[in-house]
């Protein structure tokens, strides 16, 4: 790729000013003719400490990622934007968990070269004969490790970027916590590099405190005898939950979330959210999902974000207070479940105003006064309406019985 003179009036400098530059554990000497180019015909280089030092002396000036970081991403967008020609040094694939998927967001692609480096993923599944394909790979760099718990089930292979060297002890003893302390458990410091270790071992069994800060973690997920084997389709055993009993039920909760029908990158509002089963479960359908919980109570609300983090959604936001006063200034949604509250003055108005075209509202009634407001709703604005009724099989005396839940009238609409 052709650079213009340092020298050049800035009016040159337009196409390309920035440079994304993946570097491994090999440093400058892995570097392509390509990547060594932009760094020697950069003006401003930003990376790393450890990125710098691997960087012979050239001209450029050289600055290392403050904290917080998003303070020189800014630097980079805004003040050097098509004025300096920028080289920014990344881990591996920059556009993998890296720097190079937060610069280039909001950049036109005539503007900006990415260099990638083998990924440390690559390398690992490389090493441990795993097919990429097959392989779930999460950053738990600033991201909760209770996201891990989304995706044990048996046979579950996982990559894990931690965080410094203390994440693998922490990940071990997560694993065991949560029935799957039988899962195979390596670890790779400074991989790709001349002081790359690997260490195998169980993660009921792990003993290591203290890795190498630049680590990685291979799991293959084992269900100990003990272990809850949670499914991502909807539906989890009511008992999965902490709860005080408010909460949409295992039968109703499936048929709710089909008519909710999450879509990846999709955000649900859920209303007078109780115990927070019908969000958690619309995050467990797929990664990109995300969901408000809206709670007036403040016991429930709590209990909401211990079940979120204890079924592997711990980004699930929870909002207390009244709904419509707590919607001011946030984006419309995706979809709406109103669970709680359905006769609250102005409630469903200020959902529907809210609501995206093409999304989807479901409201389960309960008590008479509830579906009185769902069914003038549906005379309004159409949908369906549908009756839902669940009886289970409990011990009457030394036989079974039918013992029925209250039905529910659930009304379900899309709006054009």
């Amino acid at each position: 790729m052709p650079f213009p003179e340092i020298g050049a009036a800035r009016s040159d400098v337009k196409e390309r000013w920035l440079s994304i530059i993946g570097i491994g554990e090999d440093g400058w000497e892995g570097l392509s003719s390509a990547a060594k180019q932009a760094v020697e015909s950069a003006e401003f280089i930003y990376g790393g400490v450890r990125h710098l030092a691997y960087i012979p002396k050239v001209r450029a000036v050289q600055i290392a990622w403050p904290s917080p970081m998003a303070i020189a991403v800014h630097e980079i967008l805004t003040h050097h934007r098509r004025r300096s020609r920028v080289s920014v040094l990344a881990s591996g694939d920059p556009m993998l968990f890296g720097v190079g998927a937060t610069l280039t967001r909001e950049l036109a692609p005539a503007e900006f070269v990415v260099i990638p480096q083998v990924s440390a993923f690559s390398l690992a599944c490389a090493r441990l004969g795993w097919a990429i394909s097959e392989t779930v790979l999460l950053s738990l760099v600033n991201r909760p490790i209770e996201q891990i718990q989304r995706y044990l089930h048996p046979g579950q292979q996982l990559i894990l970027f931690s965080e410094d060297g203390t994440t693998p002890a922490t990940v071990a003893k997560f694993l065991t916590d949560s029935g799957y302390g039988s899962s195979q458990f390596t670890v790779f410091e400074y991989l790709g590099g001349s002081a790359e270790r690997r260490r195998d071992d169980r993660a009921n069994i792990w003993s290591v405190n203290q890795c190498g800060d630049l680590n990685l973690i291979a799991v293959v997920c084992v269900a100990d005898p003990e272990a809850k084997r949670l499914s991502v389709v909807p539906g989890l055993p009511d008992d999965f939950y902490v709860t005080d009993g408010q909460l949409t039920k295992r039968e109703v909760r499936a048929a709710t979330l089909s008519r909710l029908a999450p879509l990846p990158g999709e955000q649900l509002w859920d209303i007078g959210a109780g115990t927070g089963t019908v969000g958690i479960e619309w995050m467990r359908s797929h990664p990109s999902c995300s969901c408000i919980a809206f709670e007036e109570r403040e016991d429930r609300a709590a209990r909401i974000l211990v079940n979120a983090k204890r079924l592997g959604v711990p980004t699930l936001k929870v909002i207390k207070g009244s709904v419509p006063s707590t919607l001011d200034g946030l984006q419309p949604p995706d979809a709406i479940f109103i669970g709680g509250g359905i006769s609250g003055d102005g409630l469903f108005q200020a959902c529907w105003n809210k609501l995206t075209k093409g999304g989807r509202i479901v409201a389960n009634a309960v008590t008479i006064e509830s579906e009185i407001a769902v069914a003038t709703w549906q005379r309004l604005y159409g949908g369906e309406l549908v009756r839902i009724l669940v009886a289970r099989a409990e011990p009457v005396g030394g036989v079974l019985g039918w013992r029925h839940l209250m039905p529910i009238t659930q009304w379900s609409v899309v709006k054009s």
